[in-house]
């Protein structure tokens, strides 16, 4: 099957590539195979300059490859750019900080000295989604590649100008051959690369169902894997919470990305004191959304990326509505050719009903209200996912208590979630295992070798 490149504004059709074949696919492997050695002797300061010049490819190239973005999957132009800068940071921040990151870490014993050094583990595949194109690789080829490994990027289907623009930006910035390659596969194909001896681990960002496939193929041939995958993060808003700010962070962060980002807010979970008057603002700053070609920079609102994905998010919207759930705003497709769903608000969401157990992945807000703050913790860790979650509150303390008590990876007080290089990112429960960005995030595929010497 062809990989189509369709503007989700119009419809139309951008560009066909053609999957490779097997002659393709094993050229690229070899060459993988072959540049690995290389690369990992390569001294570590000489890895750390070259991810330098790829984030000044990235910001010289920054309008072309937002605008590119924007075309493939609909995201606002805006947000685009500030995607490619935010790739550029990660690219410097681990050539700033890599070295010391995995520099050998001495440890007294009763060696004459003993040591933990930290050594590439080889080619690490990447299974990569299309609602963050670039930053969700970018994330990942930072780290693994000054930390010595090579990289493999299975991209999505929808993305692939994109996912052939990323192994270009390599290329130009002076990687060497077969560092870091594209390779054009449908996900019936994962399964075959992950199993070939030259990939020593793989790390995904996709679906829970993505996930478990490549997590039990990885386990099956006892390969290291990282996983990323849904999340349908709390925003815990208390009786003291400020209303103006919270309000206008809770519009931000579900309806950032046209709605499809996991730790974008899903579920709001409102004490009774405060919900109607939170409900009364957020649907006004809701409303006040304008949807429109994501190139101009007074639309507000994105279209999803594909129809099939807007028709999928409305069944679970109706769903919610015949169990009881009350729509507030929206709750139906947009007119025209394009993907769009209206920015829409479910309140008085309840167990039972599609939209409390599922991830809305959308420009779709649901309420639901709680007793009082025990039971809004109750409410948020009522889930099968795990990623993020944030607290509401003018009481930083009691907010920060509250968090701690968050079952998720991230838990942000007066803020809404977001990824950032210097903090660790990931999930927990179904929301995925291991870590990305930060310390944590390039000892992920290293080596943690121990060195004692008498």
């Amino acid at each position: 099957m062809s990989f189509k490149s369709i503007n989700p504004l119009d419809g139309t059709t951008l560009k066909v590539v053609e999957p490779w074949n097997e002659r393709q696919l094993e050229a690229a492997m070899s060459e993988s195979a072959e540049a690995a050695p290389g690369w990992a002797a390569r001294p570590m300061e000489e890895r750390c300059d070259l991810m330098r010049r790829v984030a000044g490819v990235l910001r010289s190239r920054r309008d072309e490859l937002a605008r590119l973005m924007t075309l493939e999957m609909g995201k606002l132009a805006r947000e685009a750019r500030g995607e490619i800068d935010k790739c550029a940071w990660v690219c410097e921040y681990y050539a700033d900080n890599g070295p010391a990151f995995l520099a050998d870490e001495v440890i007294d014993t009763d060696a004459t000295r003993s040591l933990v050094a930290y050594q590439p583990l080889g080619t690490v595949l990447a299974v990569m989604p299309w609602n963050f194109p670039y930053w969700q690789v970018f994330r990942f080829a930072a780290p693994a590649l000054v930390a010595g490994n090579t990289g493999l990027l299975k991209h999505a289907s929808n993305v692939p100008q994109v996912a052939m623009s990323i192994e270009e930006l390599f290329a130009e910035a002076g990687f060497p051959a077969g560092v870091f390659r594209t390779l054009m596969l449908p996900a019936s194909r994962v399964a075959a690369v992950i199993e070939d001896p030259r990939v020593q681990a793989v790390t995904l960002t996709g679906s829970e169902p993505a996930g478990r496939q490549v997590a039990g193929t990885a386990a099956a041939h006892i390969k290291k894997s990282v996983l990323e995958l849904g999340g349908s993060d709390a925003f815990v808003v208390l009786e003291d919470a400020d209303l103006e700010l919270t309000v206008q962070n809770a519009v931000a962060s579900r309806f950032l990305n046209g709605g499809q980002s996991c730790i974008a807010a899903k579920r709001f979970i409102v004490v009774d004191a405060i919900a109607d008057a939170f409900l009364e603002r957020f649907k006004a700053g809701v409303e006040a959304l304008r949807a429109g070609d994501p190139m101009d920079e007074d639309t507000t609102l994105a279209p999803l990326a594909r129809h099939d994905l807007r028709d999928d998010l409305h069944q679970q919207v109706v769903d919610s509505i015949a169990h009881g759930a009350v729509a507030v705003t929206g709750c139906a497709p947009g007119s025209g050719p394009g993907a769009f769903y209206q920015a829409s608000i479910l309140d008085r969401v309840e167990p039972g009903m599609r939209a409390y157990h599922e991830e809305l992945f959308g420009p779709v807000a649901i309420v639901i209200r709680a007793r009082d703050e025990a039971d809004a913790v109750r409410i948020a860790n009522d889930s099968d996912f795990g990623l993020g979650g944030s607290v509401w509150t003018r009481d930083a303390a009691r907010g920060e208590a509250v968090a701690r008590r968050l079952a998720c990876g991230a838990a942000f007080v007066n803020g809404l979630v977001k990824s950032d290089p210097r903090l660790p990112f990931g999930g927990v429960k179904h929301s995925g295992y291991g870590r990305e960005l930060s310390r944590l995030g390039i000892r992920e595929f290293v080596n943690a070798k121990t060195l004692w010497i008498r």
